[in-house]
């Protein structure tokens, strides 16, 4: 919010042709430019696409032509600016040595503008520098009402604005990318993008893009104008501002924050006058906090999706208790909700921006079919969780990374796809899915985790040593949906000496499972473990995850096949770890290669395997029993003989690594 207001001497002009320009700094007298001569050949010494000074003539711009805004340019009372379709207009403070806060559009009380973009041709407003905060933006001034009364005073320019016309027409506006402004006044008032003072409803505003600016993206000074579709990008103060009573509504929203130094999706303030907001996505790859009402300011919001912040909402003074007069999802607010739900708006919506982020952030509940977008990063902070009944879908070459900084727990950040819910990874050898963490440590998030209904040697509904997941059943043929080509790095958080997590975890899963081509890599704990269960994975490559790169428990009865392991660092256990009761699970064409010596096989209690095609080399131990009282190894098959300890197993590689090649 701003506080103090700065007045500005806007500049008399005439428009001679098409535009015009200050002939001096020094005083108010202006020079009419002629765009052309008489034969339409440019004027030698003149500038044909400078906006500078007073629109007080209805006029339109031509969308062949870049225009440089050099200062302020001002649409008088009773007069109209008409931008066509892919018209550009670029700020350039340093064009007339101005001060960025002295470059802005402004449309007075009274004046209208009709920016006529189209989804191919948008309107673009930007700065010649790409620099946050070098200009100042859009401001629309309008006759309806606002708490500071009638003809108030802005708090930028000296613009007069509001009046008693709810209904007052100050325009419309369609397929604008405006970028960059926010330039600051002083420490306390800055610009914003899009500056409504007093706007009347009957004024349109649909299809909006406010990037890159270093205050408000958009700011409601009271007024009750209503805006469709926004799209509001690393705006570094607030996405969507609202103060002295604004009482309009909003329908499709989607913010993304992906820099550090940003304020809030939402703030709130001043005279509760109940606006509405329809479908609101925020994401954030930097934590944060989402909404923020102060003073007793309120809102309706219906279809409210906030994923990656650290608070959701925030109430400033800590005496206000009822929260009744904000509505989230139907209820009153609730400041410990994350309110981190499936997106009511998604960013494809906005494809039509050339110069957006790729960048979204999945929620932490998933209760119905989710595509996401190929084209796309996607960033993890929490828990996500696919819920029963619901699929995520994850097409070729999405790249999904957990947020691993200080100030988030590794063990509660993971890919949960709950009993009934299902998977489907869609990579391909040219375009593998890649789940990692930004860190590129190992241990860093929890990684993948798949919950079935098939059997377990813990019964039916068993809960999972990580998360509180409810797993296992009777269905063999349980499908929970299919992977392929999919790369898994840097998982395997700790939750304390005894238990951690893998970078696959498969609780229970069933047959009907396919698993296809993946890659486990760099993880702090197993690369995959099955607890029970009966599902296979066929071409498999794992690399130097420090615990064990296969293991099992539970009485898992399934098969991996083409398995190449890669372990180069000293800190790993082995390449297989069996446990628990023997259900003979099947290894079929598995080749292991160590430089740091280590253990290759090992098997505790009665747990066993039939294993064909084993290839070890560079193992200290081959073959380890945990048990030394064991000494009948029947239950443990190896190329169609009982184990032997001091068997080698070194035969010719039989998985080989350029299989792999893809991974890289």
């Amino acid at each position: 919010m701003k506080k103090t207001a700065r007045h500005f001497l806007l500049m008399s002009a005439l428009f001679g042709g098409l535009l015009i320009t200050s002939c001096s700094s020094d005083d108010n007298d202006i020079e009419i430019i002629n765009p052309t001569d008489d034969t339409g050949t440019p004027n030698p010494g003149t500038s044909d696409n400078i906006l500078n000074g007073s629109v007080d003539e209805d006029m339109t711009l031509d969308a062949n032509t870049s225009y440089q805004l050099s200062g302020i340019l001002s649409v008088e009372s009773g007069v109209t600016l008409t931008i066509p379709a892919g018209t550009e207009i670029v700020a350039d403070p340093d064009l007339d040595d101005s001060d960025a806060t002295n470059v802005y559009i402004v449309v007075q009380k009274g004046g209208d503008i009709e920016i006529n973009g189209t989804a191919s041709a948008p309107v673009i407003m930007r700065s010649s520098n790409g620099q946050a905060g070098s200009w100042g933006g859009l401001i629309i001034a309008g006759n309806a009402e606002t708490t500071e009364g009638s003809d108030a005073t802005a708090e930028v320019g000296g613009i007069l604005y509001g009046g008693s016309d709810a209904a007052d027409d100050s325009g419309s506006i369609n397929y604008l990318v405006l970028s960059d402004a926010g330039a600051q006044i002083n420490s306390e008032s800055q610009f914003n993008g899009l500056s409504l003072y007093g706007v009347g409803s009957g004024t349109s505003i649909m299809n909006v893009a406010l990037i890159n600016g270093a205050d408000d993206g958009v700011e409601f000074f009271g007024g009750s104008v209503n805006a469709t579709n926004l799209y509001l990008e690393n705006n570094e103060d607030d996405a969507v501002d609202w103060t002295e009573g604004w009482n309009g509504t909003i329908d499709n929203v989607y913010v993304l924050h992906t820099i550090g130094n940003f304020s809030t999706a939402i703030e709130a303030d001043g005279e509760d006058k109940q606006p509405t907001i329809n479908n609101f996505t925020a994401v954030s790859t930097k934590g944060g906090t989402a909404l923020q009402f102060k003073k007793n300011s309120g809102a309706i919001i219906n279809g409210l999706s906030l994923n990656g912040y650290d608070n959701s909402v925030d109430i400033p003074d800590d005496t206000r208790t009822d929260l009744s007069n904000i509505q989230l999802n139907g209820d009153d607010a609730d400041i410990d909700n994350t309110y981190s739900l499936t997106p009511t708006v998604m960013e494809s919506t906005f494809d039509w921006i050339s110069n957006r982020g790729q960048v979204s952030v999945l929620p932490n509940n998933i209760d119905s079919d989710l595509t996401l977008d190929g084209d796309s990063e996607y960033v993890i902070s929490d828990v996500v969780s696919v819920n029963a009944g619901a699929t995520l879908t994850i097409p070729a070459g999405t790249k999904i990374t957990a947020r691993s900084d200080a100030d988030t727990d590794a063990t509660s950040i993971y890919i949960v796809v709950q009993q009934g819910a299902m998977i489907d990874i869609q990579g391909t050898e040219s375009s593998p899915v890649i789940m990692s963490s930004t860190s590129g440590q190992p241990g860093s998030w929890g990684g993948l985790v798949i919950a079935g209904n098939a059997a377990t040697t813990e019964g039916l509904n068993a809960t999972a040593e990580v998360g509180g997941i409810v797993y296992g059943g009777s269905n063999a043929e349980d499908n929970s949906g299919s992977i392929a080509y999919l790369i898994l790095k840097d998982a395997g958080a700790q939750i304390n000496s005894e238990s951690q997590y893998n970078g696959l975890s498969l609780y229970a899963v069933g047959s009907g499972t396919t698993i296809d081509n993946i890659a486990i890599i760099n993880g702090a704990d197993d690369g995959v473990e099955f607890f029970g269960g009966s599902v296979s994975v066929t071409n498999a490559y794992f690399e130097n995850n420090e615990d064990d790169q296969i293991d099992w428990t539970e009485g898992w009865n399934g098969s991996v096949t083409n398995a190449y392991i890669n372990l180069t660092i000293d800190n790993f256990s082995t390449v297989v770890e069996a446990d628990g009761e023997n259900n003979m699970p099947s290894l079929n064409q598995i080749t292991a290669v160590s430089t740091a010596g280590g253990t290759a096989l090992q098997f505790k209690k009665l747990s066993g395997a039939t294993i064909t095609g084993l290839s070890l080399s560079g193992f200290e131990t081959n073959i380890d029993i945990a048990d030394d009282t064991r000494t009948d190894l029947s239950g443990i098959q190896i190329d169609g003989e009982d184990a032997d300890v001091e068997e080698a197993y070194d035969a010719d590689a039989t998985v080989d690594a350029a299989d792999f090649d893809w991974v890289n």
